[in-house]
């Protein structure tokens, strides 16, 4: 029977999947988290059972490439059985050509480092995972998959920026980011509350990437990330939202160059670089320190004006939906973006924002608040099968 692996690269982690049949059914999961730190590859079977956890020597935990080589020996290890007869990837970025899910072909993989610039956290890793996996598996048909390809629908007030129209002709435009993500709970909330998928939703994909979207009967319309990753909400190291002037001062009165902008704003800037203390939201909250509690304050009060903004595009709100690694598991997060948006129809009960249920807000709440995990391996797994097969 034929098997999918999935690879999703993303700035400090690799998420991965090894799916069994036509229509995708999940034999192990798992990830290595703290790439470039404490790296730790955890692999779990279909039923969530730990099947290994383990710390990385140095040489597989200093970047993604060496993750990867530690994925692929633990996969084929214990599942020498497997036949990967394709390999899906997520590639955070398409720019204007690819939306739809694509067949890696020498071309496609040029044009694709063409877009490293739009994503320089991320597509150079994706790309690296799609070269080691043509070398690990030569025969299998490789697919990507694409993170703005969810978005590329948006109407033109939110799709642009108010520079000369001739740099949008050139691809200077809003993107858009976490579409997989959003993909996936579209298709979640149309099982599972179909009148709510029919309405309006923002949903918030909170993690160490973070970005919020606004959909309308299961599309999106405006998403809080625009040209590149780094606009919309603070991040673990990202700044988020910056007045472009400060970037102006940054070359004129620092001195700074395009390269140490980049490296000030990706990676030493977000809940890092305003706290001083970690980008990890768990650290934050177990911290003491007053520049963790202003860290977590900041992300907060953001994700709060996105949705404002949002619940504005879409003249109105039924839903909100939190999800990602710290919408799914921070209950102070979640508590503290709730807390007085009852001008809004948002109420949230207390006790079930603790418990982690998939309904948060009171019964009295005319906005429904829910957590939904998501899965963005799986939507990969299915379009990767798809055509891979076909």
């Amino acid at each position: 029977m034929a098997h999918a692996l999935v690879l999703n690269a993303g700035s400090s982690s690799l998420k991965f999947g090894l799916f069994r049949g036509r229509h995708p059914e999940l034999v192990t999961r798992g990830q290595v988290e703290r790439i470039g730190g404490a790296a730790q590859l955890h692999l779990r079977d279909a039923d969530g059972t730990a099947l290994a956890g383990t710390a990385l020597p140095g040489h597989a935990a200093a970047d993604h490439a060496g993750a990867l080589s530690a994925v692929l020996h633990e996969v084929k290890g214990r599942f020498p059985e497997a036949e990967i007869g394709v390999v899906g990837h997520r590639v955070v970025h398409g720019g204007m050509e690819f939306a739809a899910p694509t067949r890696i072909t020498p071309e496609v993989l040029r044009a694709l480092e063409q877009l490293e610039p739009f994503a320089p956290l991320h597509q150079p890793h994706n790309l690296a995972g799609i070269r080691a996996a043509l070398r690990a598996f030569p025969e299998a048909r490789q697919v990507a998959c694409f993170d703005t390809g969810f978005h590329r629908n948006h109407p033109f007030v939110n799709d642009t920026f108010a520079l000369p129209r001739a740099y949008y002709e050139k691809g200077v435009r809003r993107y858009g980011f976490h579409g997989l993500s959003y993909d996936y709970i579209s298709g979640a909330l149309a099982e599972m509350a179909p009148t709510l998928h029919a309405g309006r939703v923002v949903v918030a994909h909170l993690g160490n990437g973070a970005s919020m979207c606004g959909l309308l009967g299961g599309r999106s319309i405006a998403s809080s990330m625009g040209f590149s990753a780094l606009d919309g909400l603070p991040m673990g190291t990202r700044s988020g939202q910056l007045d472009p002037g400060v970037v102006l001062y940054l070359m004129d009165s620092e001195g700074m160059n395009a390269a140490e902008i980049s490296e000030l704003l990706y990676r030493r800037s977000g809940l890092l670089g305003l706290s001083g203390i970690s980008s990890d939201m768990r650290t934050l909250l177990a911290s003491d320190d007053p520049r963790a509690r202003e860290a977590v304050d900041y992300f907060c009060f953001r994700i709060r004006r996105e949705l404002g903004g949002l619940a504005a595009a879409l003249e109105g709100l039924d839903a909100v939906v939190f999800t990602g690694g710290i919408g799914e598991n921070a209950a102070p997060v979640r508590a503290q973006v709730c807390r007085g948006l009852h001008w809004i129809g948002i109420e949230l009960d207390e006790a079930r924002n603790v418990a982690n249920e998939s309904v948060i807000s009171s019964d009295m709440s005319r906005v429904r608040v829910l957590v939904i995990p998501t899965n963005e391996e799986l939507v990969i797994a299915r379009a990767a099968m798809d055509l891979g097969t076909g």
